[in-house]
C-alpha cells in the first residue's frame, strides 16, 4: 500500500508530542480531492490543537493550510483537474506529503505566483481581508490598533487597513518588529516593552481611543484592548497566542463605553465556495500588482515541525512560517 510521511499528534500536550509518521497514503471521497503538499503553513491554530485548546479525536494528523498540486480525485469531481495548482486553508491533515482536501474549499493559485508564498498568503491573508474589509469595516477616517503587527496576520492586516484608508497604530514587541510594521505601512508604532499600549493608544488619539482593535493575542492583552477603544467602538478578539481570554462581565463592556465584542472565525466568512475565492481572488490579485506584500519569516522540513511550533510560540518570529514537505 502506498504511504507517506506525516505529522501526527497521539497525545496532547508541547511541540515535543509531534511525531513523524508513515502512513497509508489517503484516498478522495466524494467532494474530495487530494493534494500533493508543496508548502504547508505553520499557525497558532495548529498549536491550539496540538495542546487540546480546542479539541480533536486523537490521533489526528495536524494542518489545515496547504499549497501545492492536485494528486487525485473523488467521484465525480469536475471543477478541477489532476495537475491544477491549487490551496486552501481548510485541509485534512497538511502536515503531511499529501492531504485530502472538500473541493468546496479549494482555490486555484494563479499563474505566476510561486507556491511558497500562495501558502504563506492564504490563512492568515483570508483573516486579515475579512478582520479589516467586514467584521470591522474600516474606511477613510478610522483609527485601528493592530497587535502582534509584525506576525503573520499583523503585516497583512496593517497592509490591508491602509488600503482602506485607515489610521494603523501597530503594536509589536521589539523595535526591529516595530520597523516592520512601519514598513508595511503603519502610521505610528508602540512596543509594548517600551510603553502601556493602551496609555500609548490613547496619547495617539488625542485621548478618544481608537475606532477598532483586532487582537489575536488574547489573554495578556484583552483588558487594556477594551481600555483602548472610544465610546462604542468595538473589540475584535480574533486569537488566543498567550492564552484564551479568561470569563468575564459583560457589564465590563457597558462601564467602558457601550463597547462591541466580538470573537470571530474565519469559517462564518468563507462559508460559501464564492465567498472563499472572492476573498482569496483579491488578495492573489494586490500580491500580482504588487500592492500586497506577503513575508515568509521561516521555513523548516516536514520532520522539523516541532521546531517550527518552537519558534511560533516563542513570539520571537515575523512573517509566516512554512513547512516544506519535500525539503
Amino acid at each position: 500500500m502506498p504511504s507517506m510521511l506525516a505529522i501526527r499528534v497521539h497525545e496532547c500536550g508541547g511541540p515535543e508530542k509531534l511525531q513523524l509518521d508513515d502512513i497509508p497514503l489517503p484516498e478522495p471521497g466524494a467532494g474530495e480531492v487530494r493534494v500533493r503538499v508543496e508548502a504547508a503553513g505553520v499557525n497558532f491554530l495548529d498549536t491550539y490543537e496540538r495542546s487540546g485548546l480546542y479539541p480533536i479525536r486523537l490521533p489526528f494528523t495536524l494542518g489545515k493550510e496547504v499549497a501545492g498540486v492536485v494528486s487525485a480525485l473523488g467521484p465525480g469531481i469536475a471543477a478541477v483537474a489532476i495537475g491544477d495548482r491549487v490551496a486552501s486553508a481548510r485541509a485534512l491533515g497538511g502536515y503531511a506529503g499529501e492531504a485530502i482536501v472538500p473541493v468546496a474549499q479549494l482555490v486555484p493559485i494563479p499563474a505566476g505566483i510561486p507556491t511558497p508564498p500562495a501558502a504563506a498568503l492564504l490563512l492568515q491573508g483570508l483573516t486579515a481581508h475579512y478582520l479589516a474589509c467586514d467584521t470591522f469595516p474600516l474606511k477613510p477616517g478610522d483609527t485601528a490598533l493592530v497587535h502582534a503587527a509584525a506576525g503573520g496576520v499583523g503585516l497583512l492586516l496593517v497592509q490591508i487597513a491602509k488600503r482602506r484608508g485607515a489610521r494603523v497604530l501597530a503594536a509589536a514587541g521589539s523595535d526591529a518588529k516595530a520597523a516592520l510594521a512601519r514598513a508595511a505601512g503603519a502610521d505610528e508604532t508602540i512596543v509594548y516593552d517600551h510603553e502601556n499600549f493602551t496609555a500609548a493608544a490613547r496619547r495617539l488619539t488625542g485621548g478618544r481611543g481608537v475606532d477598532v482593535v483586532y487582537d489575536g493575542v488574547g489573554q495578556f492583552t484583552f483588558e487594556g484592548s477594551l481600555s483602548s477603544l472610544r465610546p462604542r467602538g468595538m473589540l475584535v478578539s480574533y486569537g488566543n497566542a498567550s492564552g484564551p481570554v479568561p470569563p468575564f462581565s459583560p457589564l465590563v463592556l457597558s462601564k467602558k463605553g457601550s463597547l462591541f465584542l466580538t470573537r470571530p472565525t474565519l469559517g462564518d466568512y468563507t462559508s460559501t465556495p464564492a465567498e472563499l475565492r472572492s476573498r482569496a481572488g483579491e488578495l492573489f490579485r494586490w500580491v500580482a500588482e504588487g500592492s500586497l506584500t506577503v513575508r515568509i519569516g521561516g521555513t523548516f522540513p516536514l520532520a522539523a515541525a516541532a521546531e517550527a511550533h518552537r519558534a511560533l510560540e516563542s513570539r520571537q518570529t515575523t512573517g509566516k512560517l512554512l513547512l516544506l514537505p519535500g525539503a
